[in-house]
């Protein structure tokens, strides 16, 4: 199993980005997938969710409207759209697979059993 993320990098406020994250070793499309981020000296948290078969998206309230969570099931890809970026947004982003997830634990990171090595976004004038 590997998940590996790109696509980081520095963003100035109000900017945007995209990640990726590239699936192999599993059935990606069996799988609910998000996204979390860890700020220096932070808890890891949760930023959005995909459920498999590309239904439901959830997000956290800190980003909605802002942050767009989308997957490709053909290509076992996993996509963050950014805008309007803010400084309070900088973080190591992290995608992340769980074969089955319920709505009050689809947040959690402890429900997610692979994780990728992470890509820096830092956001700054």
């Amino acid at each position: 199993v590997q998940l590996v993320e790109s696509g980081g990098g520095l963003a100035q406020p109000g900017g945007s980005l995209g990640l990726s994250c590239a699936a192999s070793g599993f059935n990606f499309r069996s799988y609910d997938m998000a996204w979390f981020r860890q700020a220096p000296g932070k808890e890891r948290e949760f930023v959005a969710a995909i459920r498999k078969y590309g239904g439901a998206t959830y997000y956290a309230d800190s980003v909605k409207g802002r942050f767009t969570i989308s997957r490709d099931n053909n290509k076992s890809t996993l996509s963050l759209q950014m805008n309007n970026l803010k400084p309070e947004d900088t973080a190591v982003y992290y995608c992340a697979a769980a074969s089955s997830t319920i709505t009050s634990t689809i947040v959690r990171a402890g429900s997610y059993t692979h994780w990728g090595q992470g890509t820096q976004v830092t956001v700054s004038s």
